[in-house]
């Protein structure tokens, strides 16, 4: 029982439902406050939503910067479940603020509060570098590419059932798919503040430091330099697209409802299965780097179909296609993690966040500043971009194992 509460994946499956249920909520509010505003015009409210959630993130991702030094200083001295507590509790706090918009006579931008607060409190950096440093602190070096995807792959398994039941909440009633996000967002909190327990103690802290071990203190830094890189340019290029993409099926020529936006969602979390599926077949054959470089072509090439989706059934193939885009991450994660100490967990992936949280802040400026630009032209430029962008993440990943075969470098 013991070992079994020292498990992060039950927040991580908890937590998802929780966060799908109130995105559902959260973008068909906007978009159709948006609509309204716009007299039905959707071209015009696809600007207007774009806009409204480009200052929400941005908002976000700086109020988490600054939190995120004073959360990491506090995990050196009672371990990465803090990160996980604060991040929730805001959360939790910034949804009430759209429950306070649909039975207030407030302005839109109430929300705008909620994403303050949940920024401070950590917001979704600090919940993952938590998620990520618990994990890898009860994995052995070993299995840890594995821990780490199994991690990813209940992500996915709770967004499917979160997107699949989203749709169909939102029609029962907005309120109804709110005030369900934030009951099973309490039970996440709650379960992290009193069953989750650290596992911290119950591991060996003489597990050998890879980069001490084996290639020296300056193999150590190039090897964290590359792997963050690689993280920094894969997550610039994908997360703008994906919160774009989010608006661009609701408009003409797919024209989603609240139904097909949660089968799109669902499929979209899909990806975290497929892509274990492919750890965990492939993972002992190909190795770490080449596992990595095969979900960057996987996500490349199918964002690259996606900006041709002008029928839905182009979009499932792009999903399809993109069966291995979560592999990249993970993985990353899990090669960082074995060069470093456990001790070091907390710093370096708080550190980590802060470097990602300032990427997703300049990747949804850069996509949601753009994809206004391109509706009158081409609205797919954003994912050919995007396709663009993360092939780059290639090149430090290919320079590092080029490094490792030289003689003498291992």
């Amino acid at each position: 029982m013991g070992a079994i509460l020292t498990l992060v994946e039950p927040v991580v499956i908890i937590n998802k439902l929780g966060t799908s249920f109130f995105e559902m909520a959260l973008t068909q509010t906007v978009y159709n406050q948006s609509l309204k505003a716009t007299a039905g015009d959707s071209d015009r409210a696809q600007a207007l939503s774009s806009r409204f959630l480009l200052i929400q993130s941005v908002l976000s991702s700086l109020a988490a910067m600054l939190s995120i030094i004073p959360l990491s200083r506090m995990a050196e001295c009672h371990g990465p479940k803090v990160f996980l507590v604060a991040s929730q509790m805001g959360s939790v706090l910034g949804m009430f603020t759209l429950v306070i918009f649909m039975y207030c006579a407030v302005p839109l931008e109430i929300l705008y509060l909620g994403s303050v607060l949940h920024g401070l409190s950590g917001g979704g950096p600090m919940f993952w570098a938590g998620v990520a440093a618990l994990a890898s602190l009860s994995s052995e070096q070993g299995k840890r590419t594995l821990k780490l995807n199994i991690v990813d792959f209940c992500f996915g398994v709770a967004g499917v059932v979160g997107g699949l039941l989203s749709g169909y909440l939102y029609q029962m009633g907005p309120s109804v798919l709110l005030l369900t996000a934030i009951l099973v967002s309490v039970v996440a909190l709650l379960y992290s503040v009193f069953a989750l327990t650290d596992s911290r103690r119950s591991l060996s802290e003489s597990e050998p430091l890879l980069a001490e071990s084996q290639t020296g203190k300056k193999m150590d830094r190039i090897s964290v330099g590359m792997l963050m890189t690689a993280m920094v340019l894969f997550i610039l290029g994908m997360v703008g697209a994906e919160n774009v993409l989010q608006l661009y099926v609701l408009k003409p020529p797919l024209s989603w409802d609240s139904v097909w936006a949660g089968y799109g969602s669902a499929t979209t979390s899909a990806m975290y299965l497929s892509s274990f599926i492919g750890v965990l077949g492939l993972f002992r054959l190909l190795g770490d780097t080449t596992l990595t470089l095969l979900g960057i072509v996987s996500n490349c090439t199918g964002m690259a179909i996606m900006a041709f989706a002008v029928e839905s059934w182009v979009y499932f193939l792009a999903r399809g296609i993109m069966m291995f885009a979560c592999v990249p991450m993970p993985t990353l994660r899990a090669m960082l993690s074995k060069n470093l100490h456990p001790q070091q967990y907390g710093r370096v992936f708080g550190l980590l966040q802060l470097v990602l949280a300032v990427t997703d802040l300049l990747s949804n400026v850069f996509f949601t500043s753009i994809y206004p630009l391109t509706l009158g032209w081409f609205s797919g430029f954003c994912f050919l971009l995007s396709c663009a962008i993360s092939y780059i993440s290639a090149v430090p990943l290919i320079y590092q194992s080029g490094r490792n075969l030289r003689p003498g470098s291992i």
